[in-house]
């Protein structure tokens, strides 16, 4: 594998070049960037993201609403909150450097087992296995391995004691390119003469997946409240979904679909004929859109007026971007 790695790594902006020191700050960047996205995503927001925070000091210090403005589309917001936490107690625990062991390194906010594992191995150089879905699904697929726990186990007897960083992303990159999810290239693979699966010819089988549930449907309603060339927004609870965050005001997400009761002022409501969909982990949502003109002293406690214009500065999440377009394209 590390053969194999040498002569196909891939090029990456967070990946240290052959013969250089890994950055440990850019190794984590990327590993949380990565947790719900997918490289071509992800390659240019780092890029854009290390332009402006360049280092554990640099992110400490900023602002929630940049930091915030900047993750939109790359998954959780609890994620991004827990970047600027982890900063902080980086700079102030440990004098702006991560700890170099998997067990330190744990003990920071929004770093789990996997995360520890991987800024350990390919920062630090220490012996951690790192099983990503990538490495999951090569490490099924050569031991036949049915259960989370039996690819784990699987993948600590192949990690070697040296360069376990470069394994681990030799083995991501062969996830990636050659044991893909569906037709995957075996004769390209540098592991075919090891691999159980492909001896009995079902790969795709692997790994195997519990079924899914369905998704539950949840209802609500998203209100755009305009004064003039201004439109109300509103801070999230700081705790819970998107927490914290800039938003148009909304009523409760529940199973039917609520009326205007919920809305953060009196005025002349109008229901639009659009409507939103978006797909949550946990649920999916059906947004209505209910429309009013009202006067700039008509703002509630809480409430903010954003110029119309500039609504893509605000960074609002994915869910109230496409209500604002939707309402946009109505109103054009």
């Amino acid at each position: 594998m590390l053969d194999w790695y040498d002569a196909h790594r891939r090029d990456l902006p967070w990946r240290a070049k052959p013969g250089e020191a890994a950055d440990p700050y850019r190794v984590w960047l990327s590993e949380v960037m990565l947790q719900q996205t997918t490289v071509a995503t992800v390659t240019p927001r780092f890029r854009a993201w290390t332009a402006r925070w360049p280092d554990f000091e640099s992110l400490a210090q900023a602002s929630d609403d940049d930091v915030m403005a900047a993750w939109a589309g790359l998954g959780y917001y609890a994620r991004a909150r827990n970047l600027v936490a982890c900063a902080k107690a980086v700079v102030a625990d440990h004098g702006g450097r991560f700890p170099a062991t998997e067990a330190e390194l744990r003990r920071l906010p929004g770093i789990g087992d996997y995360t520890a594992a991987a800024i350990a191995a390919i920062a630090f150089g220490e012996h951690a296995t790192v099983v990503d879905a990538n490495v999951e699904r090569v490490v099924a697929r050569l031991f036949r391995a049915t259960t989370k726990a039996n690819v784990r186990e699987a993948a600590e007897t192949i990690t070697p004691p040296d360069r376990a960083g470069d394994f681990a992303q030799a083995m991501m990159d062969l996830g990636s390119a050659i044991c893909t999810p569906r037709k995957p290239r075996c004769l390209l693979c540098p592991l075919r003469d090891d691999c159980a699966a492909l001896a009995v010819g079902d790969q795709e089988a692997f790994p195997v997946k519990a079924a899914k549930a369905a998704r539950p449907q949840r209802y609500g309603t998203i209100f755009w409240a305009q004064a003039g060339d201004a439109v109300m927004l509103v801070r999230r609870p700081p705790n819970g979904l998107l927490g914290g965050m800039r938003a148009l005001p909304t009523g409760p997400w529940q199973e039917t679909q609520p009326g205007i009761a919920e809305a953060p002022l009196t005025a002349d409501w109008t229901m639009r004929k659009a409507t939103v969909a978006h797909g949550f982990t946990h649920f999916n949502l059906q947004l209505a859109l209910a429309t009013a003109r009202v006067e700039r002293h008509a703002l509630p406690v809480g409430g903010e007026w954003w110029p119309v214009d500039s609504l893509g500065e605000a960074g609002l999440p994915t869910v109230f971007a496409k209500a604002a377009a939707a309402i946009g394209e109505a109103d054009a």
